[in-house]
């Protein structure tokens, strides 16, 4: 890989402070909810209800449309037609992730919290008891700010977060210039009590810029978003799976080293992809391509939310589709042949196409719950592929993820 040189930005941020700043809070008012400058959250419109659904509450984080609207989370009831607590965030910034979480043994709900989804945020993760009360704020460390694609809390009690960061690169190994800026991955585990960052994992100190799917930029002096990381989730053994959505690959990386075990997907795949009868592999002969959000499913098994689509700000060159629509699947992993199938996927009836965002949350008994990201519909799916919950926000109006939790 070829040596870098750091821009200013990028220099600030590693002579930063080496630890996290998490601020708790000790019986803190309960947050207002439901009006941004007397706008209230946007509703859900719910057009299939079928039976069989999962127990829980839905979970989202909507935002956008034309201002009729506010930015802020929402649980709303089981059937998706009731508010059961809400909270807007102040005018000007977006709130990603939000969910139901253990923290302590106990049930918390978590959300990210700023300015500047979807490039490079500046934002703070909440932890909100089960009396809507915060208790803690957790900021990333050395001097990064926590990007709202990732806030996951450990069985130990640590935070899994994710940053971005501007450095300068030398190209021309790619047929790129000398003094390309780039956009780095930061993947960062934090004690969420001392606020110590137990670990830190950046994109280009084991990726090669080779493996990226996105075009150079015209200039050098447009940070080339190239690895473009979106989630890190906990795996069997104790390492981590960091999924990138500009290289179009999952990588399990190893919790104490950093480095690659494995890699699914992209241009360097570590295995074989096929498709198991009645499903398709996309233009590229790829399982999946400008993904989100990789879920361990045990016993070698993983989902994803498959974009297959992305818009001209990812692409630097124009919106693209390796297939017609988005969707959600699962791809099931041989070590030893060192094949990738995928063996199970669902689509909306519509044929959504998501350029961005989304996740698949699996459920108890082997159904999802799907957010359509750049799309403003959730969904759920039965263990069959049965759609069983089907809602739109307003036009305009999306969530970057949607779950359902049981939550009271």
């Amino acid at each position: 890989m070829p040596r870098k040189t750091w821009s200013r930005l990028a220099v600030a941020t590693l002579a930063a402070a080496a630890f996290a700043v998490v601020l708790p809070v000790n019986g803190a008012a309960a947050a207002s909810g439901g009006t941004q400058d007397g706008a209230p959250l946007p509703p859900l419109t719910v057009l299939t209800d079928e039976p069989g659904t999962a127990r829980g509450d839905l979970f989202v984080a909507p935002y956008g449309g034309d201002g009729t609207y506010a930015n802020g989370v929402e649980i709303l009831s089981h059937d998706g037609r009731e508010t059961v607590w809400s909270h807007a965030v102040p005018a000007g910034q977006t709130a990603a992730d939000f969910r139901k979480q253990t923290y302590r043994g106990k049930p918390v709900l978590t959300w990210w919290q700023g300015s500047g989804l979807g490039g490079v945020a500046q934002g703070v993760d909440y932890i909100y008891d089960d009396h809507y009360r915060k208790i803690a704020e957790v900021h990333a460390g050395n001097g990064y700010s926590a990007d709202g694609h990732e806030f996951l809390i450990t069985p130990q009690n640590t935070a899994l977060v994710l940053s971005y960061t501007v450095a300068t690169a030398d190209l021309t190994s790619i047929g790129g210039p000398t003094n390309q800026k780039v956009i780095d991955g930061i993947v960062q585990e934090i004690d969420i009590r001392t606020g110590k960052v137990l670990f830190e994992w950046n994109s280009a100190d084991h990726v090669p810029y080779a493996q990226s799917e996105q075009p150079l930029p015209a200039s050098p002096n447009t940070p080339w978003d190239w690895f473009h990381v979106n989630a890190v989730k906990p795996d069997a053994g104790g390492n981590l799976i960091v999924d990138a959505r500009n290289t179009w690959t999952a990588y399990e990386i190893s919790r104490h080293t950093g480095e690659i075990q494995w890699q699914l997907g992209g241009k360097a795949s570590s295995f074989a992809l096929k498709a198991a009868p009645g499903q398709v592999l996309n233009s590229k002969d790829r399982i999946f391509a400008w993904q989100h959000d990789p879920e361990p499913l045990g016993n070698g098994r993983y989902g994803f939310f498959d974009n297959e689509s992305a818009g001209v700000a990812n692409t630097g060159t124009g919106a693209v589709a390796e297939l017609p629509y988005s969707r959600a699947v699962t791809v099931q992993l041989d070590f030893r042949a060192r094949t990738a199938t995928l063996v199970a996927s669902d689509d909306q009836p519509s044929a959504l196409s998501a350029s961005s965002q989304g996740n698949a949350q699996p459920l108890p008994g082997g159904g999802r719950f799907v957010g359509w990201g750049s799309q403003p519909w959730v969904s759920e799916f039965g263990r069959s592929g049965d759609l069983r919950f089907n809602a739109v926000f307003p036009a305009g109006v999306v969530s970057y993820r949607a779950y359902r939790f049981d939550w009271r």
